[in-house]
């Protein structure tokens, strides 16, 4: 057996081994040091002859230049970084100048507009449009007196925008009140709506004074804040009028007031508001047998409203055709204003029922029928109208022993 040769490349025995890398010591090139006859990393290929970077501050300089809205910052970049191009041997020396000539008109530019206020005015018109913007995008705002579609043609839910028409023709809702809310945090969505219904149902009567002209099927809604807008300055709610499903129309203006009534007549229901809030103003226990107190308080409260409505017709000219049918009328209120006086002296529930019995007769809303012809006015009572469930000359507002249901 023979033994195998060592690893690697044999050379003849006497000689000098042979450098692999093509070098003997102390003599010139082997025949074929390498391929092609070229040496790696020979001149004109050695990395470190490649170009000097680009010094950072100078390009932060050009940025800060450019967008001028901190020069003085681009100035100082561009002094440190010529200082470090030049130590480093680095490039970027046109960037950086760049940056300072621009650092310093901007640096100019903004000296020349503190000096002149200019500032002030340009900051102040970016905050109004930006004012403006959100409060448009926050809510729509609707008067008294307009009428409008919704885009949806539902009263109900939320609503970004509404079309507005004559209201002569058909239409979804007619606004007939707006009023603001205290500022503060926001109240949350059942204060708000709380706050829409007491003053909605009462600033109704400021713009539609005749209930009786009002139509069945007529109720009340009402634009309110949301949490968005509210954090945007919205503080307003629009009382309106619309139809009782939410989605059906009205037709025609339901504005009766003193933009639309003649004087008598604006006087005679101005004389039977002040009764219709008294009696509005019942007792929540609706039994006289739960809250007979309560109900003797109420009972002086409709006794005065009385006293001060007969004290404005008689201190009223009327028309000729009126002053009959209106002397009736205060003939009648009179004697109910004793009844009411009566019922809240008594200590019995019983003789308190029949004081105020004798009071709603005395006050049935029928008993006005005449006088409100005379004047030019709705004659009709409203649908629904029950004597025994309410007085009141105008509509039998109120509500029984514990009415007071508001008219719509």
């Amino acid at each position: 057996m023979e033994t195998p040769p060592p690893a690697g490349p044999q050379e003849p025995q006497g000689r000098p081994p042979q450098n692999p890398y093509g070098v003997y010591p102390g003599q010139g090139p082997a025949p074929y040091p390498y391929p092609y006859g070229y040496q790696p990393w020979g001149h004109g290929y050695l990395p470190y002859n490649a170009p000097p970077p680009v010094n950072g501050l100078a390009i932060s300089a050009l940025v800060f230049g450019l967008l001028c809205c901190l020069p003085l910052v681009g100035l100082v970049l561009g002094f440190v970084a010529l200082g470090q191009i030049r130590r480093k041997g680095e490039r970027g020396r046109g960037m950086a100048v760049a940056g300072m000539v621009l650092s310093g008109i901007g640096t100019a530019t903004l000296a020349l507009v503190l000096a002149t206020g200019g500032a002030s005015a340009f900051w102040e018109g970016v905050e109004e449009g930006a004012r403006e913007a959100s409060e448009g995008s926050a809510a729509f705002s609707v008067d008294a007196g307009e009428c409008f579609d919704t885009q949806g043609g539902s009263l109900e839910g939320m609503a970004y925008d509404v079309d507005m028409v004559p209201c002569e023709g058909e239409h979804d809702a007619e606004v007939f009140a707006n009023f603001t809310m205290a500022d503060g945090g926001y109240p949350g969505d059942d204060a708000i709506t709380d706050a829409a219904a007491d003053r909605c149902y009462t600033l109704q009567y400021s713009y539609a004074m005749d209930s009786w002209a009002v139509p069945d099927d007529v109720d009340i809604y009402y634009f309110t804040p949301t949490r968005d807008s509210w954090s945007l300055g919205d503080r307003e709610i629009s009382c309106l009028f619309g139809n009782v499903d939410g989605k059906g129309g009205l037709t025609g203006s339901l504005r009766q007031d003193a933009t639309t009534l003649d004087a008598d007549q604006v006087a005679y229901l101005e004389a039977a508001q002040v009764l219709n809030e008294a009696m509005d103003s019942a007792p929540g226990e609706p039994y006289v047998e739960d809250d007979l107190p309560g109900h003797k308080k109420w009972a002086t409260r409709v006794s005065d409203a009385l006293g001060e409505q007969v004290g404005m017709l008689r201190g009223h000219e009327w028309p000729a055709g009126a002053e009959r049918p209106v002397a009736t009328l205060v003939e009648d209120l009179e004697s109910a204003k004793d009844e009411w006086a009566e019922a809240a002296k008594t200590s019995d529930v019983d003789t308190f029922y029949e004081h105020y019995g004798r009071a709603l007769d005395l006050t049935d809303a029928k008993k006005s029928v005449t006088a409100r012809k005379a004047l030019g006015l709705a004659s009709t009572p409203p649908a629904g109208y029950d004597q025994e469930d309410g007085g009141g000359e105008d509509a039998g507002a109120g509500g029984g022993s514990g009415g007071g249901d508001v008219q719509v």
